[in-house]
């Protein structure tokens, strides 16, 4: 069975008010319906244009735009909850810098179900931007999400270039990695870009990856933002020879749009030219 997906290639706004970024959420949202998308994926830091709600005092200052938009994350899951329902779609929106009960921040990737539940992975493997100016740290927990459409996994930017964060999600049954991703370089955009092609071929798996784009020169945190969102597959009979399923243009400001089978994924495993979800075990005998 398959299933269409959407990735997007989205632009931070500065925003006047809340209605604004309510508004705005809910046209991506109703545009990839209206494509018949039932799987939604947006960019790491997506929420950060909220900084802009709290004046430039805030949102110029690394520590005080994450302390003031605590004050809008009820309003923002709320939000996605609703459109989540709304909508009957399944929705990854971004990531949040959330405040947990310790003081710390974490990079959290809600996704939002259409019966209105939902689940997060935070991110695991901080780039050093993260660690060293915006101390933000690290989550503790690899997750799979049983979804209607099978079992997901959520690789946060970063977290796509270690592949044993991936393996031990797709030995967990994740057939699909969503990957929610800011760059500011073309260099990182193709770090995050070929880990999600690799995470693909060696998982024989399906991953997405969804881009921050464009520039907001009032905001530190997400001045400038580089990339193109993609649908990677295995490369084997019956995908892409080039595993690439779907992708946008560079820097664009679009939804990318692909038809997926995660069913797809067992028969390429069990009947494909070559065995790489199979044969991972075997590097263990050169230790």
């Amino acid at each position: 069975m398959s299933i269409k997906i959407a990735s997007a290639q989205y632009d931070i706004s500065f925003l006047a008010d809340w209605l604004t970024y309510q508004d705005k959420a809910e046209r991506w949202v109703a545009d990839a319906a209206a494509q018949h998308a039932k799987i939604l994926l947006f960019p790491e830091y997506a929420s950060m244009e909220l900084a802009s709600l709290f004046g430039e005092d805030v949102y110029s200052s690394l520590s005080k735009q994450l302390a003031a938009m605590q004050s809008v994350l009820d309003d923002y899951i709320a939000l996605f909850q609703g459109l989540a329902q709304r909508y009957q779609c399944m929705i990854q929106a971004g990531t949040f810098p959330v405040k947990t009960a310790s003081g710390a921040y974490r990079n959290r990737a809600y996704l939002f179900m259409p019966d209105g539940s939902l689940d997060y992975q935070d991110k695991l493997m901080m780039t050093r931007f993260e660690n060293e100016q915006w101390f933000i740290q690290s989550g503790d927990e690899l997750k799979v999400f049983d979804t209607v459409h099978g079992k997901i996994a959520i690789n946060i930017c970063y977290d796509s270039e270690f592949p044993l964060l991936a393996r031990k999600q797709a030995e967990a049954g994740a057939k699909l990695i969503l990957v929610p991703s800011c760059t500011d370089t073309s260099a990182g955009f193709h770090r995050v870009k070929i880990g999600c092609q690799a995470r693909a071929l060696e998982n024989q798996c399906y991953v997405v990856h969804s881009c921050l784009v464009g520039e907001a020169p009032w905001s530190e945190a997400v001045d400038v933002s580089v990339g193109a969102a993609a649908v990677y597959t295995p490369v084997d009979k019956g995908f892409p020879d080039n595993g690439i399923l779907a992708a946008g243009k560079l820097n664009a400001v679009q939804w990318v749009f692909a038809e997926i089978g995660l069913d797809y994924c067992e028969t390429v495993r069990a009947q494909g030219q070559v065995f790489n979800y199979r044969d991972w075990p075997l590097q263990n005998r050169f230790g």
